[in-house]
């Protein structure tokens, strides 16, 4: 059973675009140089066929650009294992495990940026279930991306994504994707008219996230 969203919050991004690149951040858009993943999530509007078959292994997964989506994840290499998320079921993701021993310091990072028009926003929450007691977590910290004029730089999400922030008996745990005695990781995207969603995944660019401990 899933955590519930508000129905006003619409759904994520749509596709996503996944590959290696090596082409370097430059220009001032925010980004770090080096080689990277890219994700592209890209909407769909509502007068647009959804998609009737699921694929894996490819670059892209689609999703509604109005109304909500939830992508599962699964440790391993980076690899889309279903890209299909306008068919009222979840779509599946596959990542690296980012901070196996809950250090703090991530062993990747992940940049984002809105692209595409017109104009449109979206948010991620990163979620999980306790399997010590059964509960289900959503991260107190959600993503916003918003397209504005004008270039959209990248900015550093990894704490976002790769990281879910729950509140616990009254104070915040931080508990990095796959950690022991969790499961059923999945990121939650809500869209509103966002078209693209421009991930990128840096193997080589560690990222020292907030800790936890604090009241909430």
């Amino acid at each position: 059973m899933r955590v519930p969203y508000l129905a006003s919050a619409a759904v994520v991004i749509a596709a996503v675009v996944f590959g290696v690149s090596s082409a370097l951040a430059g220009g001032g858009n925010g980004a770090p140089s080096g080689p990277h993943f890219n994700l592209n999530l890209i909407g769909f509007s509502n007068g647009q066929n959804v998609k009737s078959t699921t694929g894996s292994g490819g670059n892209v997964i689609f999703v509604p650009l109005y109304g909500t989506c939830q992508i599962d994840l699964t440790e391993g290499s980076f690899a889309v294992l279903d890209n299909n998320c306008t068919d009222k079921t979840s779509a599946l993701f596959q990542l690296p495990n980012p901070d196996p021993t809950n250090s703090g310091t991530s062993s990747y990072s992940v940049y984002a940026a809105a692209r595409g028009k017109p104009l449109g926003s979206a948010t991620a929450n990163t979620c999980f279930t306790d399997t010590t007691t059964a509960t289900q977590y959503c991260s107190l910290l959600t993503l916003t991306l918003s397209r504005n004029f004008g270039q959209n730089k990248y900015d550093n999400v990894t704490k976002y994504l790769l990281y879910a922030y729950a509140c616990v008996n009254g104070n915040v745990k931080r508990v990095p994707l796959f950690s022991d005695s969790t499961s059923d990781w999945y990121w939650q995207y809500d869209n509103t008219g966002l078209r693209n969603a421009s991930l990128r995944f840096y193997p080589n660019v560690q990222t020292t996230v907030p800790s936890d401990g604090q009241t909430c």
